[in-house]
């Protein structure tokens, strides 16, 4: 009888510790993320033990085609030194507008079959986005409505303005795992692209930088990509707020996001994608009532730092005809009128989105998180056309080089439009007395 006990408790340590294994090289948090070139599709996810190889094996009937990848031990810096191996995949040279299947992993085991859908090619395709900042594994109340119009092929990607999980590095990272497992139905499915928050900040924003794929690596936050009459532009506005790090970061940052707006106006750039969007997570300007920065006249990223207000953004993006600023860190959504320097800038009384005479912000902080949402002040600037404490999120199409669409979605109202429109430019590039129209010669 002992004996018999004997082997049964061996038998059943063996296989737990097989198990284990298993669950330990199994592929999760599984995400996507648009590449260098148009017909690149990045893969990304963790297992918690090493393997030999990282591989994703694709198709569009079956799982024929394989690709190798590169995978990093990534340790949290809390005091559990959390580990786990980050995997990435680059799959080149995809057919445009095509439906490809893959899964991703090793011979030590396999994620699920997952999809995506490339984009066709660029002069025709036409965009449709979902936006938001400010989601949490807690209270994320988008989070169900996302992922089933995910599902139902809605959206060709996502822009997740700031602020993961709250945090990514609680409970030693472990809740920034949660956080990766609940957005996979979505970002496994369509390119999930990002900026950081200042929620992303402890251990010098490691958490954020090793798992999600940037374009310009995991070292240097901004990045840009185009997709169809867009050229988007991702930056991180907390350079200006953790000095702590330096202030490298902000002046290498703010260099090449010049260059790359002067990239982006060159004439044969320009007219291919006429819309210049530039996304980070703490705006300009908002009403909110919780003395953030951008509560008050002089907020950091608009003027800059110091009595000198070096490395400041605002009057960089007018001056290279950025049409779109998309914020989050508000726990609300506001749409604002063009606005530069604190002053409104309408196209015209009857319709201020048409030919606008500066850029047009919004920012879209609202999607759900354990902070709750945020208060607006009485009566709000008059340069705030529109604002919402509603949870939700934000949806953008692209329709062509003169017409984009917006709608904000409220979970309150069960998914009901509480606010859209059209921001309608015939001709793109500066605006009046910017550089751009100094160099031009059309300065009147």
């Amino acid at each position: 009888m002992m004996f018999e006990i004997k082997d049964l408790l061996l038998s059943l340590f063996f296989s737990n510790a097989l198990t284990g294994d298993i669950v330990l090289t199994r592929p999760e948090q599984i995400h996507l993320a648009f590449g260098q070139n148009d017909s690149d599709i990045v893969v990304t996810w963790s297992t918690f033990d090493k393997t030999e190889t990282s591989l994703v094996e694709y198709g569009i009937d079956d799982l024929t085609v394989r690709a190798k990848g590169t995978s990093k031990l990534f340790v949290d810096g809390g005091s559990g030194k959390h580990s786990q191996y980050i995997h990435t995949v680059t799959l080149n040279n995809l057919l445009p507008d095509t439906k490809y299947i893959y899964h991703c992993g090793s011979d030590l085991g396999w994620s699920d079959i997952f999809w995506f859908k490339t984009p066709p090619v660029q002069e025709i395709w036409q965009p449709h986005i979902a936006i938001y900042g400010d989601l949490g594994n807690e209270n994320a109340q988008s989070l169900a409505r996302l992922q089933e119009e995910t599902q139902r092929g809605m959206y060709d990607a996502i822009l997740h303005v700031g602020d993961f999980a709250y945090d990514m590095d609680s409970e030693n990272a472990e809740i920034g795992d949660e956080f990766m497992r609940q957005i996979e139905s979505i970002a496994a499915y369509v390119p999930y692209m990002t900026c950081p928050g200042n929620h992303e900040e402890k251990y010098n924003f490691s958490n954020y930088r090793e798992r999600f794929s940037m374009i310009n690596g995991p070292d240097f936050p901004a990045f840009s990509f185009n997709m169809g009459p867009l050229h988007v532009i991702s930056i991180s506005t907390e350079v200006y707020y953790f000095l702590n790090y330096g202030i490298k970061p902000l002046v290498l940052q703010y260099e090449w996001l010049e260059k790359d707006l002067i990239k982006a106006n060159l004439p044969e750039n320009r007219e291919k994608q006429p819309w210049v969007v530039v996304m980070g997570h703490r705006p300009m300007y908002c009403s909110n009532t919780d003395g953030d920065d951008c509560t008050k006249n002089e907020t950091l990223t608009r003027v800059g730092i110091s009595f000198f207000h070096f490395f400041g953004l605002e009057k960089l993006l007018y001056d290279h005809g950025v049409d779109l600023e998309i914020w989050a860190h508000e726990h609300t959504y506001e749409r604002l009128w063009p606005i530069y320097n604190h002053k409104v800038y309408n196209g015209s009384l009857e319709y201020p989105y048409t030919n606008p005479n500066a850029p047009v912000h919004f920012t879209t902080g609202s999607a759900g998180c354990k902070e709750g949402r945020d208060n607006f002040v009485h009566p709000r600037p008059e340069w705030s056309a529109f604002a919402s404490r509603d949870y939700g999120y934000t949806r953008m199409k692209a329709y062509n080089a003169t017409h984009l669409y917006f709608e904000q979605v409220s979970d309150d109202k069960h998914g009901a439009i509480i606010d859209s429109f059209w921001v309608i430019k015939d001709s793109h590039g500066g605006y009046p007395n910017s550089v751009i129209k100094e160099r031009n010669g059309d300065k009147k």
